[in-house]
């Protein structure tokens, strides 16, 4: 059965009463990733968040009489929330569990690392989360007693479980070394080919991309973050070979320890000739998740790699359409992909192209595009070998 769950956002001088909206959407999505059932989104208008409790007192009192009336399990909030802040907040919830944004995605990486250098990856970046919140989630736990006969060497229990973790992290950070060292051999293995890598938000459709390209079958699903391990399949346009990589996606609010647990992975991408940015063109907030994936794309430091922009989707797109009289419903209409071709989207400074992964729409002009810009990488590399063309 599933766990009930209260999501709560805040309204601050910086984020309008729309955004926070479409970012409990998202966070609704990831909570049924990680196997939640979302029952009631919760917003409150504030400066700040209050230091101690996050919301106001009005406010976490209506959420703690809904959570009982309503027999939940747990509450979600949006933002990372700080040891005392969890401490505080745990006190008012004793029946509920209390997880932050960051902790839920944890959560999903957990259950969606299959190989081993991903399972390590998401563990060093749990005990990263954690080591900071000890003070907040062990207060249960008494310090040793003091007094006469008590003042021996020892450690509190909370000082013994910092070590654990400090110790259980630079254990793992030893394992991914040498998980890395053997990545990096497979990768020189394949240094004489093209190599293209997917990029994009989380659930834009790359991995069905890479099977339609590849004619594998990569694992793919209407789920956020299906894909965590790099994919490489050898693809064949023409006569011309090239390796494309499916990567994991990027969120809003990616945890810092996630990002910095990945660089390993994404190495893919630094190695890459080319990127191919995916965008979910049917998703409302698309081009803000266009801005999240370029800000991190520079964060890892491949900004500068030739892109290649894919509006994916476009089965699924459509458009608010006014009409002149006001009284007239608003409507919503589906683009041609003339049309498309025609709007801003496709006078961006990166080359750009709609099509659709899932009906292969627009597939030609795809493989053509491909076919084009690796032909010209692969010029670049050997200018004297180029029997293929």
């Amino acid at each position: 059965m599933k766990e009930k769950a209260i999501l709560i956002g805040l309204i601050t001088p910086d984020v309008t009463q729309e955004q926070v909206n479409e970012y409990l959407d998202e966070l609704a999505f990831l909570a049924e990733t990680a196997g939640a059932k979302p029952i009631k989104k919760i917003t409150q208008r504030l400066p700040h968040p209050d230091k101690a409790t996050f919301l106001g007192k009005g406010k976490i009192e209506e959420v703690r009489l809904f959570a009982q009336e309503n027999c939940t399990e747990l509450i979600i909030f949006d933002d990372d929330l700080s040891p005392s802040q969890i401490r505080n907040i745990q006190k008012i919830f004793v029946e509920c569990k209390i997880i932050d944004r960051s902790n839920l995605i944890l959560d999903i990486f957990a259950s969606r690392a299959q190989t081993a250098q991903a399972r390590t990856q998401v563990e060093l970046a749990q005990y990263e989360y954690l080591l900071p919140r000890l003070t907040g989630m062990w207060t249960h736990l008494e310090r040793q007693k003091g007094g006469i006969g008590m003042r021996g060497p020892g450690e509190t229990q909370i000082e013994s479980d910092r070590r654990i973790i400090k110790d259980k992290i630079a254990l793992l950070k030893k394992k991914l070394v040498k998980i890395d060292k053997q990545s990096l051999t497979r990768r020189k293995g394949r240094a004489d080919m093209i190599r293209v890598a997917l990029v994009g938000y989380t659930n834009a459709g790359k991995s069905t991309l890479m099977n339609k390209l590849s004619k594998s079958d990569v694992f793919a699903e209407n789920k956020l973050f299906a894909t965590l391990d790099t994919t490489v399949r050898k693809v064949v346009i023409q006569n011309l070979p090239f390796l494309l990589s499916d990567t994991v996606g990027f969120i809003r609010k990616l945890p810092h320890q996630l990002v910095e647990s990945f660089k390993s992975t994404l190495d893919e991408l630094r190695e890459s000739d080319l990127l191919i940015h995916v965008v979910d063109i049917s998703n409302p907030n698309f081009e803000d998740q266009i801005h999240i994936v370029n800000s991190t794309i520079s964060e890892i430091g491949v900004s500068d790699k030739p892109l290649i922009i894919i509006f994916n989707k476009i089965d699924a797109y459509t458009y608010i359409k006014k009409e002149e009289d006001d009284l007239t419903d608003i409507t919503k209409e589906n683009l041609s992909l003339d049309d498309l071709k025609k709007t801003w989207m496709a006078n961006l400074d990166s080359e750009t192209l709609f099509i659709s992964a899932l009906n292969k729409t627009n597939f030609e002009d795809l493989r053509d595009r491909l076919y084009d810009r690796i032909k010209e990488l692969h010029l670049k590399r050997y200018p004297y070998n180029n029997f293929l063309y």
